[in-house]
């Protein structure tokens, strides 16, 4: 099973949910050991990252970069979906969730 990626409020409630099966993510994404600034490295895949609205400008910037790895449709609309998820935490100041496995 791959990582799930949520919009979710402060409390917890859950907006919107955008899950990988295939786990394209785990192919895409940089390894967690990476020693770099980048808020891509630091997802968990065993366990919840979190991001606020103030990271969302630098994790769009790094997502961009990452969407240009995409080779498949499948893998390009996982992206795109998570971008929209992103761009809408952006706006309305909520929290976008990674939860791994």
């Amino acid at each position: 099973m791959g990582l799930s990626v949520v919009a979710t409020d402060y409390s917890g409630k859950v907006f919107e949910r955008i899950n990988d099966p295939k786990n394209f993510l785990h192919k895409l994404l940089p390894p967690s050991d990476e020693e770099s600034a980048t808020i891509l490295a630091k997802i968990d895949w065993y366990g919840d990252t979190y991001l606020n609205y103030l990271q969302m400008a630098q994790f769009l910037r790094e997502w961009d970069r990452l969407a240009q790895r995409a080779e498949t449709l499948e893998e390009n609309e996982l992206l795109h979906g998570v971008t929209l998820l992103a761009n809408r935490c952006r706006k309305e100041r909520t929290l976008l969730r990674f939860i791994g496995d």
